[in-house]
């Protein structure tokens, strides 16, 4: 079938993209679901850092690629072997396929699979295939979603079934930004009742923190960006304290406001200052979780000294260490209840027609989550 999607074929161009337009809307043709795929109806699909990084070139892809991981839609068709799944299901895409018989996916821990790693870096679905085309010629999956698109061919493992009671353009900020960000919070750092947090980088992913933060029960959250806005935005989330990470002597001044650091700080910036600036923060016996992905050029340098002396942990969170069978419902339940109010980071809903737009207002620092609608 041909299908209207957003492919990008150079990644670097220069900004504004509204201009140089990265992300060209395309008549492409896109395959049936093969063995244990779905085809997916695309209702919504949110605007991530890491489509912008893969724009930038600061996460390297195969291209051309139809760009997209974070989206929730209809199933219209099922392929061979998928026996759980009908026409008409509502479904949330997550960004790591998983092949549940590797090492780590037997150990739980599915957003490490190593299957579904290999298929992301070289842009097929998860059993290897590509199913997208545009003149003949192949065109790679995002994350074996490619969800800016009006349709998507995935694999079954790429997909959980959620309650059709959700609106779709919500429910498409759990594959990811939920996922990763209150993941991180209660999966990676596990936040006690009681405790001081702070999070470092306001953006989707690190709203969703400060929100999985606050529903584990953490006592006192601080807020930490260089966009003041964003700030405003956190404080009416329920952060305690707001600190712009521009300020002369930040660091300083947020150890002596939490009387020598925070338990737990989640950074979200995908910066390596901001890696610093969290550690620096993080008390004595504290840990310090990253979820950002920053350039693979990018060095973390600490005082090997004080991670002995101080007893400080250090530990990355990919996709908030999440199980999504398990999480997602439950992440959606709490939203159900008004404790994650996942719904306040939509700041835009674009066509996909504006994707570039988009882009732009991401960059820019402009935008929170923008919704993407087919």
């Amino acid at each position: 079938m041909k299908i209207r999607a957003a492919v990008l074929e150079q990644s670097g161009l220069p900004g504004p993209y509204v201009d140089s337009k990265p992300l060209r809307i395309e008549e492409v043709e896109l395959a049936p679901p093969g063995p244990g795929e779905v085809l997916v109806r695309i209702a919504a699909a949110g605007i991530c850092h890491s489509d912008l990084s893969v724009i930038e070139g600061l996460r390297p892809r195969p291209l051309p690629m139809v760009l997209g991981h974070e989206s929730a839609g209809v199933v219209e068709e099922i392929g061979p072997h998928v026996h759980d799944l009908a026409k008409g299901d509502h479904v949330v895409s997550v960004f790591v396929a998983s092949c549940g018989h590797c090492l780590p996916c037997a150990e739980g821990r599915p957003a490490l699979c190593e299957p579904g790693a290999a298929a992301g870096a070289a842009g097929t679905l998860l059993g290897g295939g590509r199913r997208l085309s545009l003149g003949g010629a192949a065109v790679n999956h995002h994350s074996g979603i490619s969800g800016f698109a009006e349709y998507a061919t995935v694999s079954r493992h790429s997909l959980v079934k959620v309650s059709p009671d959700i609106a779709l353009d919500e429910a498409a900020l759990f594959g990811c930004a939920v996922l990763t960000g209150v993941g991180a919070a209660v999966n990676s750092a596990r936040i006690q009742l009681g405790s001081s947090v702070a999070v470092i980088g306001m953006g989707g992913v690190g709203l969703a923190a400060m929100l999985g933060a606050l529903a584990a029960g953490a006592e006192r959250v601080v807020a930490i960006d260089t966009n003041d806005s964003k700030l405003e935005i956190a404080r009416s989330l329920g952060a305690t304290d707001t600190f712009n990470a521009k300020q002369e002597g930040v660091a300083d001044a947020i150890r002596d406001a939490t009387r020598g650091g925070v338990d737990v700080v989640l950074e979200m910036a995908g910066a390596a200052s901001a890696l610093e600036l969290g550690y620096k923060i993080t008390r004595r016996g504290g840990q310090l979780v990253t979820a950002g992905l920053p350039a693979p050029h990018a060095m973390l340098s600490i005082s090997a000294v004080s991670l002995v002396g101080e007893e400080k942990t250090v530990r990355g969170s990919y996709m908030g260490s999440s199980v999504p069978v398990r999480d997602l419902p439950r992440y959606i339940e709490l939203y159900r209840r008004g404790r994650l109010p996942i719904d306040r980071l939509v700041t835009h809903r674009l066509p996909l027609d504006d994707i570039n737009l988009g882009m732009d207002r991401l960059q820019q620092g402009t935008a929170i989550r923008q919704i993407v609608t087919m």
